[in-house]
């Protein structure tokens, strides 16, 4: 078996204990492997010992002999894939194209049982990052890796800029520089509570020290709010899906954030791209925001906001889903 599937099987997919069988998914193994690794632990099982995982007839039609045809299939496909399938929607994308001569209801199943993202829910994210700024950009920021806490809902997330960029060493105001020397001192006195009540001083100066490759860099705090898009509010129906979409994709990557101004919150409104993807237009392929048409013409967002509409994913599934903006000022009025 090949490395990636080894290892997958070895690190993701452990015996689950007795204790935890509350929590065990549709193929036998806990719900939290559900996905990605469970799809390579029943591969690395069929290929040690020709078995199909039971309870998988539960949701194909197709025979046990058939079935170990499509493992068959899949096991040699994970092997010649370059990269092997790291994301639910990759490990989707495999099982569909290996077996997409077969029946849509079998694939269906198998997807289902792995809680494998469907083929009608599936994104293909075209937009390209510019080669040289559009029009209206005021200035490009690439940021450093963001941390999980930092996505506040499906459209804002804080960002923070190392000063050693070259936009930014030119207006770190002189004592957050002294502040961030005299910290690094502190902590090699271990005088910790110094350090602290400076680093405090940083961070209220709307910057912070960050570990960045084994080094400590002192790094601007910007809030980014999407442009172009408006995704349900927390206490909204997807509003939570919306934010672990958002979440799943920016966490631990650096962005390329195009700015083209500031909202009446002090919040940058930018075009974030991250590993190459729009991340506008993949929240709202996968139905999880609106086009925000008052403030952005893009026809472009209208457009994959359409898509989504069609495909009825997301948000979309319901037949008049309401509106975040419509919801804000409801609540502004009754206040």
């Amino acid at each position: 078996m090949g490395n990636a599937l080894r290892f997958l099987y070895s690190n993701c997919c452990k015996p689950t204990a007795a204790g935890d069988s509350d929590s065990l998914g549709p193929h036998g193994v806990s719900s939290a492997t559900v996905g990605v690794s469970a799809l390579a632990h029943d591969l690395f099982h069929f290929e040690n010992t020709s078995q199909v995982p039971e309870g998988l007839s539960k949701h194909v039609k197709s025979s046990k002999k058939a079935q170990a045809n499509w493992y068959r299939k899949l096991v040699d496909a994970w092997k010649e894939a370059k990269p092997p399938p790291r994301t639910p929607e990759e490990a989707a994308r495999l099982v569909i194209q290996t077996l997409k001569r077969h029946q849509k209801a079998d694939v269906e199943g198998l997807l289902t049982f792995y809680g494998l993202p469907l083929p009608h829910t599936l994104v293909e994210v075209v937009a390209q990052p510019p080669t040289s700024l559009p029009h209206g950009v005021q200035y490009e920021m690439h940021t450093l890796p963001v941390d999980a806490k930092a996505v506040a809902d499906g459209d804002t997330v804080t960002v923070y800029v190392s000063t050693a960029d070259p936009r930014e060493s030119s207006t770190v105001p002189a004592n957050i520089h002294a502040a961030a020397v005299r910290r690094s001192e502190a902590r090699s006195r271990r005088n910790y509570e110094e350090a602290d009540a400076l680093h405090k001083q940083i961070i209220d100066a709307g910057y912070r020290m960050l570990s960045f490759q084994n080094e400590e860099v002192l790094a601007k705090k910007y809030r980014i709010r999407l442009r172009g898009i408006d995704a349900p509010e927390s206490a909204m129906p997807y509003g939570k899906e919306a934010k672990m979409e958002l979440t799943k994709v920016l966490q631990g990557k650096s962005l390329r954030v195009l700015i083209y101004g500031e909202d009446r919150y002090g919040r940058c409104v930018g075009d974030i791209y991250c590993n190459g993807i729009f991340v506008q237009e993949l929240m709202l392929k996968k139905g999880l925001a609106w086009h925000y048409s008052a403030y952005d013409k893009r026809p472009e967002l209208e457009t994959w906001e359409k898509e989504a509409r069609a495909k009825r994913v997301g948000l979309w599934a319901s037949k008049n889903p309401e509106k975040p903006w419509d919801w804000r000022k409801d609540r502004r009025e009754a206040n």
